[in-house]
């Protein structure tokens, strides 16, 4: 069984199209009828992510913890319990494309760290030109890329309980585990095969993630652009 785990805080905007994007990679021709179980974590949720996960046919976990470390924690847990052999991690936001699951596994590795693309910038108003234009000169969208996403990650049974799993951690639990996979001996693959979509929110949901990546290089243009002539500021790359 392949186990795909979501953690969620307030998503109801969203989940949905998160979870039809995701029925489509587990019913992939690809995964010869091989089962796909989803768990959506609500972590701490005010609104009806719940109802509309469950509407959609996806398992659920509830936790008060706000850490998405914790929930992607939990989510792995519950799948490993239930005898998933490979784990895939993406976020609410997110939308995966039809043969993500297949594209991970095409690999043949023990852990998988996927690229993002960004289909709507405008959240970002008069500043969207700004960071569409950003992203793409200093994102590398290609095969040996430096990226860690929790929206698009993919590791074995083994090799995850080898590394001990997400730590607890606020913001960069993606980055820990990879580290801790590699720590381990792990084969981890950097490729652009499996793609995801994700959103240009404004309002992040954990500190020191993708929204605030965003809101910081608008930031630094804008501390750029005041600047008296002469004086060249640095624009850092979104992660």
């Amino acid at each position: 069984m392949i186990g795909i785990a979501v953690p969620a805080h307030n998503e109801e905007a969203c989940i949905r199209a998160c979870l039809r994007a995701l029925g489509d990679a587990a019913r992939h021709p690809g995964l010869n009828g091989e089962a796909v179980e989803i768990v959506v974590v609500l972590d701490q949720c005010s609104d009806a992510t719940g109802v509309h996960a469950q509407a959609c046919g996806a398992g659920t976990v509830s936790i008060r913890a706000h850490n998405v470390g914790m929930a992607r924690a939990v989510g792995a847990q519950a799948l490993l319990e239930r005898g998933a052999r490979w784990l895939a991690f993406t976020d609410a936001d997110t939308m995966v494309s039809p043969s993500w699951l297949v594209d991970q596994l095409s690999l043949r590795c023990d852990a998988v760290c996927g690229t993002v693309g960004v289909a709507d910038w405008t959240p970002h108003g008069e500043n969207a030109p700004l960071l569409a234009e950003h992203f793409r000169r200093t994102y590398t969208d290609d095969e040996d890329h430096s990226h860690i996403h929790g929206a698009n990650m993919g590791v074995s049974a083994a090799a995850y309980r080898r590394a001990g799993g997400f730590r607890h951690l606020a913001c960069s639990e993606d980055v820990a585990l990879v580290d801790a996979l590699i720590a381990s001996g792990a084969h981890v693959a950097r490729s652009a095969k499996p793609r995801v979509v994700t959103s240009a929110r404004k309002e992040a949901r954990a500190a020191g993630g993708f929204a605030d990546a965003l809101i910081h290089a608008v930031v630094q243009h804008l501390e750029a652009v005041s600047q008296p002539l002469g004086v060249a500021m640095h624009v850092p790359a979104t992660p």
